[in-house]
């Protein structure tokens, strides 16, 4: 299995929208990924205006792709989110759910310092009490 930024397996990204290079739902990479899309990012309004200025339009839809909003989860190339850190765009990133490449391109200081904080952990629900002896 591969490996996140923090050494554990790398975890899913999102189903809903269908993320990854290989519409797996995880940023999985291998050779035929030149853009390397590997950072699990939580997408903003203001990195998607970033986006498309540099020529890479992820909000509008098109025919298989409805197009990104605010919130959703996305498998981004690990030099578009370097330029969006540079520029003071940088959205936030799930470290889980980013694969170990990225750290070819990008600190792990930065992703932390840009880290969404872990969802709370649903609550367990109670064991069933066992019913009284009606004795």
């Amino acid at each position: 299995m591969a490996k996140n930024v923090l050494g554990g397996d790398l975890q899913p990204c999102s189903a809903d929208p269908l993320t990854g290079f290989y519409r797996d739902g995880c940023c999985n990479t291998g050779a035929e990924d030149l853009g390397v899309h590997t950072v699990c990012a939580v997408v903003t309004d203001a990195f998607l205006a970033f986006s498309r200025a540099q020529g890479n339009d992820l909000s509008t839809p098109r025919p298989g792709f409805r197009g990104l909003q605010r919130g959703d989860r996305w498998c981004l190339c690990a030099s578009r989110w370097q330029e969006a850190l540079e520029a003071g765009e940088a959205p936030t990133v799930v470290l889980e759910c980013t694969h170990a490449t990225t750290l070819e391109w990008v600190r792990l200081e930065d992703l932390r310092q840009h880290a969404e904080p872990p969802r709370p952990e649903p609550p367990r629900p109670e064991p069933p009490r066992p019913e009284p002896d009606p004795r």
